[in-house]
């Protein structure tokens, strides 16, 4: 699939198996999800644009580099809460902006009930984190709202996504890179990702 990008990380595998694992309690978890949201967006934002930056060594003046743009993490409520501080421990400087979505688990659609965005962007390059991309509803609503907020580049960083999410995604927004630990096989009736590994909200905050 185009823009799309599966990690093929061994650690990634290994974590994945145990995130997936019904027998895996919500402690353990939770610690999985917030590393393997670590290592992807280590391979998410392998193509970040860098700027020069003078700095002095113990021994010498040098020119190393800094990161040119600012980064916002979103988080969809409130799935995409347990990515965020395995992101953040590689990029603390970056924002936390949260949108809160749910979906109607009559027609499948998302529903926005919180979003406190500022009137205008803060930050250049939006990391959009949701563990399941499942109908891609969320995704896309998600993505809508950053554009509208007036961001320009963003990224959707994801653990598991299903082909019709996929789908979805591109095409209301085919510029926006996925990057996902695994693309599983389909939705099943009710719209859960199939193996998948379950409701991850509830599984990450012990309510399933």
């Amino acid at each position: 699939m185009e823009n799309v990008f599966p990690s093929t990380h061994p650690l990634v595998a290994h974590k994945l198996t145990k995130l997936r694992d019904k027998h895996t309690d919500p402690k353990k978890f939770r610690e999985l999800v917030r590393e393997i949201a670590a290592l992807l967006a280590y391979e998410a934002t392998a193509d970040l644009l860098l700027q020069p930056r003078q700095v002095q060594t113990p021994l010498a003046d040098m020119q190393g580099a800094e990161l040119l743009h600012k980064i916002g993490l979103i988080p969809i409520l409130r799935a995409g809460l347990g990515m965020v501080e395995g992101v953040w421990e590689l990029m603390p400087s970056a924002e936390v902006w949260h949108i809160g979505l749910y979906r109607d688990e009559r027609t499948l659609k998302p529903v926005e009930y919180y979003n406190k965005l500022p009137i205008e962007p803060t930050v250049s390059v939006c990391l959009v984190l949701d563990p399941m991309l499942a109908t891609g509803g969320s995704a896309v609503a998600t993505i809508d709202v950053l554009k509208r907020w007036g961001v320009t580049r963003i990224k959707f960083v994801g653990i598991i996504g299903a082909p019709e999410g996929i789908a979805l995604v591109h095409a209301r927004h085919p510029e926006v890179p996925i990057h996902l630990a695994a693309i599983d096989e389909h939705l099943n009736k009710r719209g859960y990702i199939f193996p998948g590994l379950g409701d991850a909200g509830d599984r990450q905050f012990g309510t399933g």
